[in-house]
């Protein structure tokens, strides 16, 4: 192969990978803190890697993420199961959820919004 072959097959390969990469962007777009991390209150933070932390505002979450056709699909969630008098656990009902513009929309699993948590 010539050398004018490799570079163009390296300048190719280049802009698949940028392209890859942009495809990828969403998915940073919905990583972050969503809540607040005020006693009580619900909180979600979204890693890069797919790795989901938080609390419904008593227990914690744990699990995973991914972006799908622009929407957020919460993989494994696993929870602790401590009752805390007086406070709205809804959180632990996610399913899926939308991100409009620095709000996350939280939906379970008819589809239905259960609440919402802003951007931190």
């Amino acid at each position: 192969m010539g050398r004018g072959r490799v570079a163009a097959t390296v300048a190719g390969a280049g802009a698949i990978l940028l392209l890859m990469s942009a495809c990828a962007a969403p998915q940073a777009g919905a990583a972050g803190t969503w809540g607040t991390d005020a006693q009580g209150k619900p909180q979600l933070v979204l890693a890069d890697d797919g790795g989901l932390t938080g609390t419904d505002g008593c227990n914690r979450l744990v699990g995973s993420w991914e972006l799908k056709d622009g929407t957020v699909q919460f993989g494994q969630v696993a929870s602790t199961m401590m009752f805390c008098d007086g406070v709205d656990t809804w959180l632990s009902g996610l399913s899926t959820g939308r991100v409009d513009g620095s709000t996350l929309h939280i939906l379970d699993v008819d589809g239905h919004e259960i609440g919402t948590l802003a951007r931190s």
